[in-house]
């Protein structure tokens, strides 16, 4: 499984890509591949390795944070390198990956959330069209119909 764009490849995170990757395994990584252990159906709804198809590199990760719900909503997070920000990576692989998304019955929005004074975010967020719901504990929420 693999999601291609202009500039980037797009793959899940599994037991194979992150033994031959040669990125920080953080925590959300962590637990992903235990849920996934424990269910493999959970592959493609959690998180993917954003590469840079040029350098072959992984520039972040950006992915759900679980299946779709039963009111067939999935909720998004991402996180590009210091060293690739600012070039648009961020809004180009939320894109495919909130496409990819809506090509499954299972999803009719998406949704986001991101500090009230996290400026880039905010800009990827409006850019994908996504729309403002609400403010909770200075956290932005978000959210995207189909």
């Amino acid at each position: 499984m693999e999601l291609l764009t202009q500039r980037l490849r797009l793959i899940p995170c599994t037991e194979e890509t992150v033994a031959a990757a040669e990125y920080e395994t953080g925590p959300h990584i962590k637990m992903h591949l235990k849920e996934l252990k424990e269910n493999p159906e959970l592959k493609g709804w959690g998180v993917w390795y954003v590469i840079d198809s040029e350098t072959d590199s992984i520039i972040g990760d950006i992915g759900f944070k679980g299946k779709p719900t039963p009111e067939k909503t999935v909720e998004v997070g991402y996180g590009i390198l210091p060293s690739a920000q600012n070039r648009g990576y961020a809004t180009e692989a939320m894109g495919e990956l909130i496409r990819w998304a809506f090509t499954s019955p299972e999803v009719d929005k998406v949704t986001a959330e991101c500090l009230d004074d996290n400026f880039p975010s905010i800009k990827v967020l409006e850019k994908l069209k996504m729309v403002r719901t609400g403010i909770e504990d200075n956290m932005l929420k978000w959210e995207l119909a189909r």
